[in-house]
C-alpha cells in the first residue's frame, strides 16, 4: 500500500450535465502515490483514466465538474486552491504528458521556444544555459541533431517525435509528480524504450513519483511498483504489479487473458463480450457485471464492498482469489 503525505486521493467524483441530468465520470475513487513511487493505471479506453489524471492539476475539459472529494498533495489540497496558485504548481511540481500530443503543443512556435519557455515559467531566465539544457535533453530522448529539432516546428515531426517532444515539456522542470497518459503509446518500440530509460533515472534520482497510465499491462507488470484498475469510473482492483497477471477481479483477468502471446500463436484471441457502459447507464451496482460470467443478482444491484487481497484490495463479491 502506498503512503500517504505525498498524494492522496480521497473519494474523487466528477461529472458532466447532460440534457438536465448529472452523470458520473468518476464515482468516489481514492487511491495514493507515495514520494518516488510509479504507479500504473489501466482500463479500456472511456473507464475515466485521462480524467483521473486531469483531475490532479484541475486540467478537466470546462463540461467537467469535481461534485465531490479531496486531492491532497503534500497536505495541500488541490481543489481548494485558485488558479493563480495551481499555475504555481503545474510544471514545478506536478507535470502531465498529455495523450493527444499535436493539440497539445502550440503549432505556431518552434520546439525549442515552446520548450525553453516552460523553463522560464520556472523562474530560468539565462537563456543560452536553457537552451543547452534543452539541446542536451533532445540528445537524451534520441534525436540525432537537435539544433534541427530545436527549429523545427512541429508539424516537421512525427507524432512519435512530438509524443517525445511533449515528454521533454513534461520533466524539463524536474517535477515531483508526473501524469503520464500513455506516454509512449505512439512510439516505436526503439523511442519507447529511450522515454521510458529517462522517466525512470528521473524517478531514481530526483525521486519522481510516476502515475502511469497504459493499456499495455506487460508495461505497468515491468516498471511499475504497484497497479490500478479501472472500469466505468471506478477502482475495481489494486495491487503489487508483481501480481498482475495474477488477478483477483474478472475484469482484471480477462484483460490478462486478451493480452496476446506466443503461447496462443495460431490460436483464437480471447476477447471481453459487450462494450464499456456509457455514462449515460449509470448502473447501480457492479458497473462490469453485465459482461462477467461469474455475476449474480447481487452483483448488479450493489457495488460490491472493499475486500483485502494478499497485496491490496478488490471489489468484486466473487473474486478469484480471497
Amino acid at each position: 500500500m502506498a503512503d500517504t503525505g505525498f498524494l492522496e486521493i480521497k473519494g474523487l467524483t466528477a461529472c458532466v450535465k447532460k440534457e438536465n441530468k448529472i452523470l458520473n465520470i468518476l464515482d468516489n475513487i481514492s487511491f495514493a502515490i507515495s514520494e518516488g513511487e510509479v504507479l500504473g493505471l489501466a482500463g479500456e479506453s472511456g473507464c475515466g483514466k485521462s480524467i483521473t489524471a486531469l483531475s490532479i492539476p484541475n486540467l478537466l475539459p470546462q463540461a467537467v465538474k469535481i461534485t465531490s472529494g479531496k486531492i491532497i498533495y503534500k497536505n495541500c489540497d488541490l481543489l481548494s486552491l485558485n488558479e493563480k496558485e495551481l499555475c504555481r504548481i503545474r510544471g514545478s511540481e506536478i507535470s502531465v504528458i498529455f495523450q493527444d500530443v499535436r493539440q497539445s503543443l502550440n503549432p505556431l512556435m518552434r520546439i525549442g521556444k515552446q520548450i525553453t519557455e516552460s523553463m522560464a515559467l520556472g523562474g530560468n531566465k539565462d537563456k543560452i544555459k536553457n537552451k543547452d539544457t534543452v539541446l542536451e535533453m533532445l540528445s537524451s530522448l534520441g534525436f540525432n541533431n537537435p539544433q534541427k529539432i530545436y527549429d523545427a516546428f512541429p508539424h516537421q515531426l512525427s507524432g512519435g517525435m512530438c509524443q517525445r517532444i511533449m515528454t521533454a515539456i513534461a520533466v524539463i522542470r524536474q517535477p515531483k509528480l508526473l501524469l503520464g497518459d500513455e506516454p509512449s503509446s505512439s512510439l516505436d518500440e526503439e523511442s519507447q524504450k529511450i522515454c521510458t530509460s529517462l522517466l525512470l533515472e528521473m524517478n531514481r534520482k530526483h525521486k519522481m513519483s510516476l502515475l502511469l497510465i497504459s493499456h499495455d499491462l506487460s508495461i505497468i507488470k515491468q516498471y511499475c511498483s504497484r497497479f490500478l484498475i479501472m472500469y466505468a469510473g471506478k477502482i475495481v482492483e489494486e495491487g503489487s504489479a508483481s501480481v498482475l497477471f495474477s488477478p483477483c477481479h474478472p475484469y482484471t483477468k480477462a484483460l490478462v487473458n486478451a493480452i496476446p502471446h506466443r503461447d496462443k500463436r495460431g490460436g483464437s484471441l480471447e476477447f471481453i463480450p459487450g462494450k464499456v457502459p456509457s455514462i449515460e447507464d449509470q448502473l447501480k451496482g457492479c458497473p462490469f457485471a453485465p459482461r462477467c460470467s461469474k455475476a449474480k443478482n447481487i452483483c448488479r444491484l450493489v457495488f460490491p464492498p472493499e475486500k483485502k487481497t494478499e497485496t491490496g484490495k478488490v471489489y468484486c463479491y466473487y473474486p478469484e482469489v480471497t
